[in-house]
Parts: C-alpha cells; structure tokens; sequence
C-alpha cells in the first residue's frame, strides 16, 4: 500500500454506514468533506470500566465547509448525546436529510 497515494489513503479510512469514521484523540470526525458537511463528535465526559475509557457525554456539530476553501467552516447545528451510539445515529440523521435537501 502506497501511503502517499490519495486513493488509497482515501479508501483506507473506517467506514461506518457507508460514510468515512476518523478518530483524533477524543475526537471523532464522519462524513466525507467532499460532500460538503462533515460531523465533528468530542467526548465530554467519560468513564472507565475494565480500564477502558467509554464516553458517557458526546457534543455532535454539523459543519459546513466550503468547497472553494476547505478552511473555511461554520457550525449548522449542534447537539449533545449519551454515548457514542446515539451521536452516530444523530450525525447519520444529519448527513442524510442535508444530502436530501442539497438534491431538491
């Protein structure tokens, strides 16, 4: 595997539902930027079992970025959710209806 290759960069990300899954630290990025929105997920609060950190307390926000410039963002909407399952499931949520609204 080339590691400087974009496409295989690209395809090497974890997917969750069909979507790229990014971890950085106790943050979480999904969604494809190419798509326009990405959902930024950090861990507020968590708590350790078995020596395992699990997020009790996540803060989900929908960024848009802007396709002209990529450094360019600005926060759609925001929410906060208990554990890592339910901040998917919202981001997923998210993701599709502003697809379904960028199509009409």
């Amino acid at each position: 595997m080339e590691i400087n290759n974009p496409e295989t960069t690209k395809n090497s990300f974890i997917n969750y539902k069909g979507k790229p899954l990014v971890r950085c630290k106790n943050v979480i990025y999904y969604g494809d930027i190419e798509d326009g929105h990405i959902i930024r997920m950090e861990s507020i609060e968590a708590s350790e079992k078995s020596d395992i950190k699990i997020s009790s307390e996540i803060s989900v926000e929908m960024i848009e970025i802007d396709p002209k410039d990529t450094n360019v963002r600005k926060i759609v909407k925001t929410s906060k959710k208990d554990g890592l399952y339910q901040a998917l499931d919202i981001a997923k949520v998210w993701l599709d209806r502003i697809k379904t609204e960028n199509v009409i």
